[in-house]
Formats: C-alpha cells, sequence, structure tokens
C-alpha cells in the first residue's frame, strides 16, 4: 500500500520518538561498545533491544562528533545477528535480493519506500538534534533504493521500525531467524 509523503513523515515522527525515549545510557554505551569492540561514535539510542533487553541495533546521529556525516542511522551491533547476517552476505545471495528489487515490481515498490521511510526517518532526528544533512542528502543505507549492498543496515532498519519497514531486511529476518530472533536471547555480550 503506498504512503504519501505526509504518511511517511507521520511514520517517521512516531517512530522517532518511540526510539528517543530509548536515549543511550552508560550501560547501553558500555555493552555497545563491548559488542562492537570500540566505542559507538553517535549513538543516541536503543532501536532494538533483545527480549533481555540487551541492544540489537541503535540509532546513531547523522553527523558525529568529529563533524563526520553519517547516513547508516540504524546500526546493527548484536553479535549474533551480524554474524547471521555475514553468513547470508557470505553465501551470495545479495546477488539475488538485487535481483529481486530490481526485478518484482512489488519488491521494488516495497524497497522504494523503505528508503523514503528511512530517509524521513533521519530528517526527523536530525531536526531534534539540530544536525545537518546537507552532505548525506538522499543517500540512506544498504544500498537503497536501487540495489541490495549491505544485509546488516537493512537488517537493522527493520529491527528499529519493525517488520514491514523494509521487505529485504523482513527477508532476511525470516531466513536468520534459526540462528538470531530479538524475542529469543542468544546474547554473548555482558558488562564483566
Amino acid at each position: 500500500m503506498p504512503i504519501d509523503e505526509s504518511g511517511l513523515k507521520a511514520m517517521a515522527e512516531e517512530l522517532v520518538g518511540r526510539v528517543m525515549a530509548d536515549k543511550a545510557s552508560d550501560d547501553d554505551l558500555a555493552l555497545v561498545k563491548q559488542q562492537l569492540g570500540r566505542f559507538p561514535r553517535g549513538m543516541v539510542a536503543v532501536g532494538a533491544r533483545c527480549v533481555c533487553g540487551r541492544p540489537l541495533a541503535v540509532v546513531t546521529r547523522p553527523v558525529l562528533p568529529d563533524g563526520t556525516p553519517f547516513p547508516t542511522t540504524c546500526y546493527l551491533t548484536s553479535p549474533e545477528a551480524t554474524k547471521a547476517v555475514s553468513r547470508v552476505e557470505a553465501d551470495g545471495s545479495m546477488r539475488h535480493y538485487t535481483d529481486l528489487v530490481q526485478n518484482d515490481e512489488t519488491i521494488h515498490a516495497q524497497y522504494e519506500r523503505a528508503h523514503r521511510l528511512y530517509l524521513a526517518f533521519r530528517h526527523e532526528l536530525a531536526e531534534r538534534l539540530g544536525d545537518s544533512e546537507e552532505h548525506i542528502a538522499g543517500t540512506s543505507a544498504g544500498g537503497m533504493p536501487v540495489r541490495v549492498k549491505c544485509l546488516h543496515a537493512l537488517v537493522a532498519q527493520t529491527l528499529v521500525m519493525g517488520e514491514g519497514a523494509n521487505p529485504i531486511g523482513d527477508m532476511v529476518m525470516e531466513r536468520i531467524a534459526d540462528e538470531f530472533a530479538p524475542n529469543v536471547c542468544r546474547c554473548t555480550t555482558s558488562l564483566d
């Protein structure tokens, strides 16, 4: 079902409001630092949590603290999810997903909508944070809207924005359900 720009704006406002209600705590930052093996630059909120409460995907501001534009607003941090998605990327499935985006009219329309929702979400976040988007205007993540470049980014969008936000993210989530699902804790990262 097509959603017009005002519908996307309203959806983005609601999503950003929900996400910003779960601003990153010091414990979240410490856990994500362990998950990534580095400090999570620009992290402002946890966008999705495991059933146990640990971060799965975070929301990163459009401009990092050093002034670097950062288009990847929804960022997958869960090591378990990252491993599962990496296996799908490694088996060559991205060609299949790109083929779907380019040749299946329904998937193409849904993927275009996912791109527009991502942009609306980031714009709303930038507005609330006072960040500029001028250097990343029109750029979303994961290869949207024309190809599939990074399944991690697309799965992160699905986790942060919910099922139905990104058709490829949804497909990958279904595919990795035996290894990773947000409603089944398989977390290995903890604060010591």
